[in-house]
């Protein structure tokens, strides 16, 4: 046996208020933010991992093998949005989407602030 140190980057504060989901050599894997520890058969291990809202987004796949009593990391990061893929390797993983995510916040600020300061100045 082997074991797979999986850590779904994030929290339900900062990614998705539903937990990713991962199948582990096509067998679905209960999952939680952080780390977690899953046995798995030594040789070959693929790992899948997606996020779901509205939509199924943030599909990556790992492939490697594993050795027997080997503990072999694997780090997975949801984009910042519904419209690209995820990160998922060894080391941990910089998150897709976010000069998107920023933009979006970016204009949303500023419908706010026009929203508010139009009146005013209009002297309404």
């Amino acid at each position: 046996m082997a074991t797979v140190a999986l850590t779904i980057q994030g929290s339900i504060m900062t990614s998705n208020m539903i937990t990713p989901t991962v199948k582990i050599n096509g067998n679905w894997i209960n999952t939680q933010y952080g780390l977690q520890n899953i046995p798995v058969p030594a040789g070959r291990v693929d790992v899948e991992a997606y996020a779901q809202w509205l939509r199924t987004y943030g599909q990556a796949w790992l492939h490697f093998t594993a050795e027997p009593g080997q503990v072999v990391p694997v780090f997975y990061a949801a984009p910042m949005h519904q419209f690209t893929t995820g990160n998922i390797g060894h080391q941990k993983q910089p998150r897709k989407g976010m000069g998107v995510f920023i933009g979006m916040m970016g204009f949303l600020a500023l419908v706010i602030v026009c929203a508010i300061l139009v009146p005013i100045l209009s002297g309404m």
